[in-house]
């Protein structure tokens, strides 16, 4: 029995890489339709809609309930992972693929594990530091390289990598956090007000644009509710359900698909070539995001343990 409730969570980890895979070129089909700040913040809105409701089933609306220590981390952790990421987001996908971001992206693990070893003091030892440089030479060549498409590096890989970096910073907060908050109540409380911020961005910078709501086609909005209720707020409780059952370490590997999805939906269903150096910065991030959050390190460590 445990043995089968291990392959479902495998297989439920490997379906949410899916999800965020495709996600990727969702967001990127929807900012050609609708304005990207306005856009994300309705959708982050609709997937707290969906975990609030979830919340509501599961009956734990009591822990909605913010312990005053975790009142300050909650709002970095929105202002960085709700708002901030989102708004770099979409920003990026308006001027760059969806394969490039895909795999800027992919950093996101090694870039949580550099984070917490400035902000945390968590070690960096020779084997991290190897897949730190590995990771960054990987994004660099995707940066510096550009996208064929757009005629080299551009701002829209640059927000993209910045939406990955403050998420990153986000997670730091968002483990703080979790010491007091259950993770499903803990991104409810997050998603409702960052896209709220999201909105106030929409009305100050694209408020003449809102016309293009009333004017999407039908598809538009499928793509739009996929987005938000299946890859955000399911996707996340998933994710999270997964993660408790199979161990943090294990993520580290299943998160490598998400670029992979990535580049191979973007090809699938928007047309996008894959390059030589897309390929070549997937080999270079993936043994850099194993070997930089120490998920190789602690793999050693086991089989040293079971050796002696």
């Amino acid at each position: 029995m445990k043995e089968r409730s291990m392959l479902l969570f495998n297989v439920l980890l490997l379906f949410v890489m899916l999800l965020w895979g495709v996600n990727v070129v969702a967001i990127k089909v929807l900012v050609e339709y609708l304005p990207p700040a306005t856009m994300q913040g309705l959708r982050v809105l609709a997937a707290g809609v969906v975990l609030i409701v979830i919340i509501f089933v599961f009956k734990e609306m009591k822990q909605m309930k913010i312990p005053k220590a975790s009142v300050r981390p909650v709002i970095y952790a929105t202002l960085l992972g709700v708002t901030g990421h989102h708004f770099f987001l979409a920003l990026g996908l308006a001027g760059t693929s969806a394969g490039n971001a895909a795999l800027i992206l992919a950093l996101l693990p090694l870039a949580t594990s550099v984070s917490a070893m400035l902000l945390l003091n968590d070690t960096l030892t020779r084997v991290r530091l190897t897949g730190v440089i590995l990771g960054l030479a990987g994004v660099a060549v995707i940066l510096f390289t550009g996208d064929e498409e757009f005629g080299g590096a551009t701002l829209g890989d640059f927000f993209v990598f910045v939406s990955m970096i403050v998420q990153a910073l986000s997670f730091i907060f968002i483990k703080k956090a979790t010491n007091y908050v259950q993770p499903r109540v803990m991104t409810g409380v997050m998603f409702v007000p960052g896209s709220l911020l999201l909105l106030l961005l929409g009305f100050g910078f694209e408020r003449n644009e809102w016309s293009a709501f009333f004017e999407a086609p039908f598809a538009i909005w499928v793509v739009f509710f996929g987005s938000a209720v299946l890859a955000t707020a399911i996707g996340h409780q998933l994710y999270n359900a997964a993660i408790q059952n199979i161990g943090a370490g294990q993520t580290a590997v299943y998160n490598n698909f998400v670029p992979f999805f990535g580049l191979v939906s973007s090809a699938l269903f928007l047309g996008e070539p894959i390059y030589a150096t897309q390929l070549l910065g997937f080999l270079l991030i993936v043994p850099g995001v194993l070997l930089g959050t120490g998920y190789v390190e602690q793999l050693l460590i086991k089989k040293r343990k079971k050796a002696y």
